[in-house]
């Protein structure tokens, strides 16, 4: 580590940042910041195993209404189901509404293939059609008019305006090498999950190397860790348990090595291998009791980072 502010640490809502009416909504994020977390997290889905979602753009336009102290992650962004130009609208919008303060996570998604399937997009192409989208994305950002004929996407003196002030951040999904490369040659950053100390440092230098042989530098690094967060460890463990296999259909004792469950103090000491191998902005999924639960903890979970870092 590079010293204690080098880690920054936050938490992913889920959905209650929508289900919340709105003075519930400011008072849990106030409680976000209030508790020194620097940022939290929404997801994203059109229509996830059997129908479940939250549309990201959506979520973090919420969030960022609600509070101008914290940075809000959209992650994973489904990004080839969408049009670019629509996307680069959207950025545009959310930039107005909170400058500097949103980071935008992207990927191929495809755990629900009828997810994108129903988006009118053949699963097999989603990985060409992003990277194209990247491309019109970064085509778009100066707020210039754009020519852009491509396999997917066909733009003619398209422009976006105002163009976002500063632009947000667009960080890159996934350990495969298609993805490293992506974030390579589109990327602001490459954010992991499911992956574990050793793959996290491995992709790591991949990606630097190959970012160097496009003649960019690509430094931001970033982990997400689902987690089960409580004062006793098998309520802990039940928890993530239940959580992990409604959203994956599988048993936790395939996702546990990925997928910690414990105390504050025993999830921090299971991120400490990834913070040395670079990670230097975490989002905690964690699975608790109820969200205030979960915000205490994860900022538990970030003091004991950053102890361990002072130390």
């Amino acid at each position: 580590m590079t010293g204690p502010g080098a880690v920054r640490v936050g938490v992913d809502v889920h959905d209650w940042v929508l289900r919340s009416g709105p003075a519930e909504r400011r008072d849990l994020l106030d409680h976000v910041a209030d508790a020194g977390l620097d940022h939290v997290g929404v997801g994203d889905h059109v229509s996830f195993q059997g129908g479940g979602g939250f549309d990201g753009m959506v979520s973090a336009a919420a969030a960022l209404a609600a509070t101008d102290r914290l940075d809000v992650w959209i992650a994973i962004y489904q990004a080839a189901l969408r049009h670019p130009l629509t996307v680069a609208r959207q950025l545009s919008s959310l930039a107005e509404m909170g400058p500097g303060r949103l980071v935008l996570g992207v990927g191929v998604g495809g755990e629900d293939r009828r997810e994108v399937s129903n988006c009118g997009v053949d699963p097999r192409t989603r990985g060409r059609r992003l990277d194209e989208c990247l491309e019109v994305l970064a085509a778009l950002g100066p707020g210039e008019p754009v020519d852009h004929e491509g396999e997917f996407f066909r733009l003619e003196q398209a422009a976006v305006v105002p163009a976002p002030q500063p632009p947000a951040p667009i960080v890159v999904g996934g350990t495969s090498e298609a993805a490293i490369e992506r974030a390579a040659r589109y990327g602001d950053g490459w954010l992991g999950i499911f992956c574990s100390p050793r793959r996290f440092g491995v992709t790591a230098r991949s990606l630097a190397e190959r970012a160097a042989s496009h003649g960019r530098e690509v430094g931001w690094l970033g982990m997400q860790l689902w987690c089960g967060l409580d004062d006793d460890p098998a309520r802990a463990r039940e928890m993530v348990a239940d959580r992990m296999t409604g959203l994956y259909g599988l048993p936790y004792d395939k996702l546990e090595h990925l997928a910690p469950a414990g105390t504050p103090e025993q999830v921090a000491d299971f991120l400490m291998p990834y913070v040395e191998a670079g990670a230097r902005h975490i989002t905690v999924l964690g699975v608790a009791r109820d969200p205030r639960a979960g915000i205490d903890h994860a900022a538990e979970v970030r003091r004991h980072l950053i102890e361990a870092g002072a130390a």
